[in-house]
């Protein structure tokens, strides 16, 4: 039709344009071979806003220009982490009227996700390895996302249109980071970059050991003075945490308190898991804890003693034959911990009806690590029931344990060290990411009102 068209008109005296301009007017167009159908090649562009680099909880823009007019094209992002793992995902969409793609508006029509997703090339990542987790443990260098456009609906066969390689940052602009090597503990400090004081938390992460700093560098960024804290099995620490002495954390509080970038009488606490039941022990024995997010945690101690001055919690019990198997042969812990409100098991209690903190519990309520949100209502009544303040509890269906910073993947399964092989830690992918999104917000809301501070904006531009 087009053809016949261009054949008539370019007898006509009318007809004074090029064939180079009337393609330029009607655009590519969709070339029929064997039965099967082609794109003439594009001019396909793959715009992100903010361009070049951004920090990993910022949310980003993913565009194309210079399709065809309703064209299919797949969008495929990958990463390495730091240890070689490739994460990556891919998801299939059709172009507009106009041969523009704008991830905001455009539904992804299957692949790694479907529907209105702008961030599901991140969040909906998976890894090439088994039972691999994506971590961040050398905050000053970022994620390189590498971003293309291919033609079709095969990820793996299609030509490639346009590519984009783009910066994920774990440090905004001008944010200190500072290691701290004074007396016993072990942390690095972040700052943000404007003029403080600052509010001041304390970070605690799980039972894999080490430091992790992703999180604190992040909501440095947000106008918080932020201590990512090792406690054991790492640089002089003690190797296990058969014994944990919460002098240990004391110290490390009155550090931050004494610090001239922080403010105030008192410190947030922020724990995930194992690093949540520590929150919620030190805001039960240390008074100078104002404020306290436990992301997923337990009211009792799980795999070691905990110790302060004269007193003891014993850790609880576990029985092995309550561990399931899911029909993939990967272990299920979710009722592997005894009831701690049971039995001898009741000296496990963190006696958290002492503290005058101020809690936010965020609960995945498809936690398969161990009974969350249980835990969390049970830690309300025992608040109220001595009088307490009430604490806010926000609970978020199909989603699992590990909570991290917005657009983190869901972890689906790994490793576990107390468990000695890889457990599955629950949630589904798309309202996991939600909720990762949610939190963020909620806790550096709570923060802000408890322990004082302003909203700050990551820069859009590093």
């Amino acid at each position: 039709m087009v053809a016949s068209s261009l054949a008539v008109l370019r007898g006509s005296r009318l007809c004074q344009w090029s064939w180079k301009s009337w393609a330029r007017l009607l655009g590519p167009s969709p070339l029929i071979r064997g039965g099967q159908t082609t794109w003439a090649r594009t001019n396909a562009t793959l715009s992100l806003e903010p361009a070049g680099r951004s920090c990993w909880d910022e949310p980003l823009s993913i565009s194309v220009r210079g399709l065809a007019p309703e064209q299919p094209v797949t969008l495929r992002a990958a990463l390495h982490d730091e240890k070689g793992a490739l994460f990556s995902a891919h998801a299939r969409y059709r172009a507009d009227a106009h041969g523009e793609l704008d991830l905001a508006r455009a539904p992804a029509l299957g692949g790694s996700f479907a529907g209105l997703e702008p961030m599901g090339l991140l969040w909906a990542m998976e890894p090439d390895r088994p039972f691999w987790r994506l971590v961040k443990r050398d905050v000053q260098t970022p994620f390189v996302v590498e971003l293309e456009v291919l033609e079709g609906h095969e990820p793996e066969g299609g030509r490639q249109l346009a590519k984009a390689v783009h910066e994920r940052h774990f440090m905004a602009p001008g944010v200190r980071r500072v290691p701290v090597r004074e007396g016993r503990v072990r942390a690095t400090l972040f700052l943000p970059p404007e003029p403080g004081p600052y509010p001041g938390i304390i970070d605690l992460f799980g039972v894999g050991g080490g430091l992790l700093e992703y999180r604190a560098s992040l909501l440095a960024g947000k106008g918080f003075a932020v201590m990512a804290l090792a406690y054991y099995n790492y640089d002089g620490l003690p190797k296990t945490m058969d014994i944990l002495h919460l002098e240990y954390f004391e110290e490390a509080v009155n550090y931050l308190l004494r610090h001239p970038q922080v403010k105030g009488s008192g410190v947030g606490v922020l724990g995930i898991s194992k690093g949540g039941e520590l929150g919620l022990a030190m805001a039960s024995f240390l008074k100078t804890i104002t404020a306290a997010v436990i992301i997923n945690g337990s009211i009792s101690s799980v795999g070691g003693t905990l110790h302060y001055k004269d007193e003891t919690v014993l850790p609880v019990g576990m029985n092995k034959n309550r561990v399931k198997r899911t029909k993939d042969g990967l272990k299920d812990v979710v009722d592997a911990l005894n009831n701690p409100l049971e039995g001898p098991d009741r000296k496990s209690l963190i006696p958290v009806e002492r503290s005058d903190t101020t809690f936010l519990f965020l609960v995945g309520q498809d936690d398969h690590n161990w009974r969350s949100e249980f835990y969390a209502r049970e830690a309300s009544k025992r608040l109220q029931a001595h009088g307490k303040e009430k604490p806010q509890v926000i609970c978020y269906p199909d989603t699992g344990h590990y909570i991290e910073p917005p657009y983190f993947p869901l972890c689906k399964a790994s490793l576990h060290s107390l468990v000695g092989g890889p457990v599955i830690w629950g949630g589904q992918p798309r309202p996991h990411a939600m909720a990762q999104v949610d939190a963020w917000q909620q806790l550096q809301m709570f923060f802000r009102k408890h322990l004082g501070g302003e909203e700050r904006t990551v820069p859009s531009k590093l």
